[in-house]
């Protein structure tokens, strides 16, 4: 990160939260919003460590953090792929549309 500017790492950060809130928001595989909501994620632990590394006062808090995230985002696909397996044993689609009610 020596010669890189912050601004360089803050836009790659806005373009994958911007492509992952798109892909959440608009798109009706559960697969694909999982993976969007994993992209805005990774997001946020570029802007973590960027701001720990190149902050006022660099330490490694902001590293801490993203370990932190990317450990509760493994968390999150872990309880996601179970419950998309579940609703795909019994209803047999994976569309966020056809998934309304609890009962079938």
């Amino acid at each position: 990160m020596n010669g890189v500017p912050v601004s360089a790492y803050l836009a790659l950060a806005l373009i994958l939260f911007c492509i992952g809130l798109y892909g959440a928001l608009t798109k009706r595989n559960t697969i694909i919003v999982l993976i969007s909501i994993e992209l805005m994620l990774n997001a946020v632990n570029i802007n973590l460590i960027t701001f720990s590394k190149m902050g006022i006062a660099p330490s490694i808090t902001g590293q801490i953090f993203a370990v932190f995230v990317i450990a509760v985002a493994a968390a999150e696909v872990a309880v996601g792929i179970a419950i998309l397996l579940a609703l795909y044993r019994n209803r047999k689609t994976v569309n966020i549309d056809e998934m309304n009610e609890l009962k079938h």
